[in-house]
């Protein structure tokens, strides 16, 4: 009968099974990026910000070309930071993911201050400012070169 490597039945002589720091941080800006995506996608469909949206002007913030391109750079922080901390040397990797956490965290804490907050945009900003704090300490704390 075959069995399963995880079974019940260990000992302390077991392979060391923990994930690798380096998939747990790319993971993380996996998970904190999505949640900017859905977050995004669910304001559309609330007819007050779909209509704002159209008409060039959410929150006062007038959506201008700069504008587009300023949000879309804010963007490639953590799309780039998926890649940087699997790729990158560990000293990069490490310190840019708590760069790149440090300005998301303070981004997204400003973007409460714009505008009216609505209920999915505050529980989805409760979650990014997590993550990305957990982001920035599992960095800076805990993520070794021997990892």
């Amino acid at each position: 009968m075959t069995t399963l490597a995880g079974s019940a039945h260990t000992t302390s002589t077991a392979p060391d099974r923990r994930v690798p720091r380096r998939t747990v941080v790319a993971s993380l800006w996996l998970f904190v990026l999505l949640c900017y995506l859905y977050c995004d996608v669910l304001t559309l469909f609330r007819a007050e910000d779909l209509r704002a949206v159209l008409s060039g002007e959410v929150g006062g913030v007038v959506m201008t070309d700069g504008f587009l391109v300023g949000a879309s750079v804010l963007m490639t922080i953590p799309i780039g930071m998926v890649l940087v901390s699997r790729v990158a040397a560990h000293r990069v990797a490490r310190w840019g993911t708590v760069v790149a956490a440090s300005v998301m965290t303070v981004v997204q804490v400003a973007s409460l201050f714009v505008g009216e907050v609505a209920p999915h945009y505050a529980y989805f900003s409760a979650i990014e400012i997590t993550t990305t704090v957990v982001l920035v300490w599992y960095a800076a704390a805990r993520w070794r070169a021997d990892d």
